[in-house]
């Protein structure tokens, strides 16, 4: 009978280490806000962290990070939209950087809610440039999709939601219930902390990466990145693009030669959809273009409008 019931009481202990590691983590408050950079708006869903960037006066771009780089990752390329004559504002997404984590499946509605909001909050009063990276792409494209008026222009950088490639780990993870939470609770900081570069030659670059593994080390992070992938990251936006494609709203997108996340066969699909869709590509750069090749990227950005 005693073995039954240490047997009992080792299994509930593994099946709430997951919890038992996220509850030692970083919790993101008001401590951890006090100095940051940014200002910070109580929205409908919790807390998000903001800054605008670039110039003082000029047209609003919107600059929406990835799953798994908070907004300070995207600095370089809001510094870049900036010397465009575009004030920038940048925002951490619900569960990263310094925004709360808000819980909730992480899909589409989830995240064009948070962006509505900010609008609102920040009182923009003109129709805007949404500017997304990664799954930032996808919440862009969602959003310019479904509030067409509230949007002038659409430029997108190796964007999710159109042709990405996806490791075991994380389809294990994405596809299946329970035991892919708890894989991911267990694994999945070390799994991402993989996958990101050692520190090299490059200052700035480094700077990003360590901002990465900060942010892998905040409470929520994990939950958040997994609900996306089960969210809004399985979606496949055609039907969005070809709907705006035929409002004849402009789409500039951005891609990288060497991405093994977001493929170049994203470039085909997206010019079958929406053939007036201008499109560039950063050479010898991968997933990380906007802040491991800033100037390459702006530059592929400079090129594509000027087409």
């Amino acid at each position: 009978m005693w073995y039954l019931v240490i047997l009992v009481l080792a299994l509930a202990g593994i099946a709430v280490l997951p919890w038992w590691l996220d509850r030692r983590r970083v919790s993101i408050g008001a401590d951890a806000r006090q100095g940051a950079r940014g200002d910070f708006a109580a929205l409908s869903q919790g807390v998000t962290c903001y800054r605008w960037l670039g110039s003082a006066r000029g047209p609003v771009a919107v600059l929406i990070h990835g799953v798994a780089t908070p907004s300070v990752c995207m600095v370089d390329l809001a510094e870049g939209l900036g010397q465009l004559g575009y004030r920038v504002l940048v925002y951490d997404l619900y569960g990263r950087g310094l925004s709360d984590a808000v819980r909730g499946r992480q899909d589409g509605r989830f995240f064009t809610r948070q962006l509505s909001d900010l609008l609102d909050h920040q009182q923009v009063p003109e129709a805007v440039t949404l500017v997304g990276y990664d799954m930032g792409g996808s919440i862009a494209t969602l959003f310019a999709a479904q509030h067409p008026h509230r949007v002038t222009r659409l430029m997108l950088f190796a964007s999710a939601g159109i042709s990405s490639s996806e490791d075991r780990f994380t389809r294990f993870c994405r596809r299946t219930p329970v035991v892919g939470d708890w894989v991911h609770g267990m694994f999945g900081c070390r799994y991402l902390r993989a996958a990101i570069p050692a520190n090299g030659p490059n200052l700035t670059l480094n700077i990003m990466q360590a901002a990465q593994h900060a942010a892998l080390n905040r409470r929520g992070s994990l939950r958040a990145i997994l609900s996306s992938r089960r969210g809004i990251l399985s979606q496949r936006l055609e039907k969005e693009h070809r709907k705006i494609a035929a409002l004849a709203l402009p789409v500039v997108a951005i891609w990288a030669e060497k991405d093994e996340i977001t493929t170049l066969s994203a470039l085909g699909l997206l010019a079958q959809w929406n053939r007036d869709a201008r499109q560039e590509v950063v050479p010898k750069a991968g997933h990380a273009m906007p802040y491991s090749h800033p100037a390459e990227t702006i530059k592929a950005l400079r090129t594509a409008l000027r087409g």
